[in-house]
């Protein structure tokens, strides 16, 4: 089945050049992207694929950029000299999840309170020495103690983007036969684990590795939470757990998780408006 295909790019912005600036250089441009994103930090590293790319030089990356086109389609040259570092991968995404996709997307980054889930106390829990007890690493996707005083330092900056949702982009390649498995990790995820959590996988799509393209990547997703507090509650809780270590662990050849902020560029952009009327 053909599926629409889109791009999804990772920059990272020369030292002259800033956020503010590159959203009114894309607003100028003829681009409608689905998604842009400010970059906040890794939670999960690639261990063997694209690091050559993604990791050399301790790259900072700055945006996040998914186009509804193929990549074949170059960058506007203005974009371009704001970019020093630029990394991208195709991946087919079903009509579906396009159609609509603007909309659905402004209520999941401006919800209603009644439409955010409450916390459930594992994070409660987890601080008094009941709960699950924190790992040494997020690499498994479990809380650590650094990722959680991260959080909590992240969280307090009385910003939207501390406060409001984040958007976590994964890169996923399976082991050979294991689809399946991960699969059975994505049911839980959106019947109960993840969903209880308000948690959405977004955006959805398999990598198109024609031409030998794709660098070995499988899937790419874009899971949203309403904020990071419900993201650490769901990594904190049993049912997410059973489900993580049991399903998706194992089915994994590799993955790299980036935390991202729409929220943030939002408010980047709403200051970028209000600049051009005064």
């Amino acid at each position: 089945i053909k599926m629409p295909i889109c791009t999804l790019h990772v920059l990272s912005l020369t030292p002259s050049s800033s956020i503010p600036q590159l959203l009114r250089t894309l607003s100028s441009t003829s681009l409608k992207p689905l998604t842009v994103s400010r970059i906040i930090r890794w939670l999960i590293l690639p261990t063997s694929l694209s690091t050559a790319h993604l990791l050399a030089q301790n790259i900072h990356w700055d945006i996040l950029l998914i186009l509804p086109n193929p990549a074949s389609t170059p960058l506007p040259e203005s974009l371009q000299k704001l970019i020093s570092h630029h990394w991208s991968i195709e991946a087919g995404v079903p009509s579906r999840i396009l159609k609509g996709y603007e909309d659905k997307n402004a209520r999941l980054l401006g919800p209603n309170k009644e439409d955010v889930p409450a916390l459930s106390g594992n994070l409660s829990k987890l601080k008094s020495g009941k709960g699950n007890r924190m790992k040494d690493s997020s690499q498994g996707l479990e809380l650590s103690p650094e990722l959680m005083s991260w959080i909590e330092k992240f969280t307090l900056s009385g910003t939207r983007e501390g406060k409001g949702a984040v958007s976590m982009l994964n890169l996923l390649a399976f082991k050979p036969g294991m689809k399946e498995e991960y699969l059975k990790y994505g049911k839980a995820f959106a019947e109960s684990a993840g969903s209880s959590r308000g948690g959405d996988a977004k955006i959805v799509g398999s990598v198109i590795k024609d031409g030998g393209k794709g660098e070995g990547w499988d899937e790419i997703a874009l899971a949203h939470y309403p904020s990071l507090w419900h993201f650490a509650d769901m990594l904190a809780s049993e049912d997410y757990q059973d489900a993580n270590q049991r399903y998706r662990v194992g089915s994994l050849r590799d993955t790299c998780i980036l935390f991202t902020s729409e929220v943030g560029i939002e408010e980047m952009r709403g200051d970028v408006e209000e600049k051009a009327k005064l």
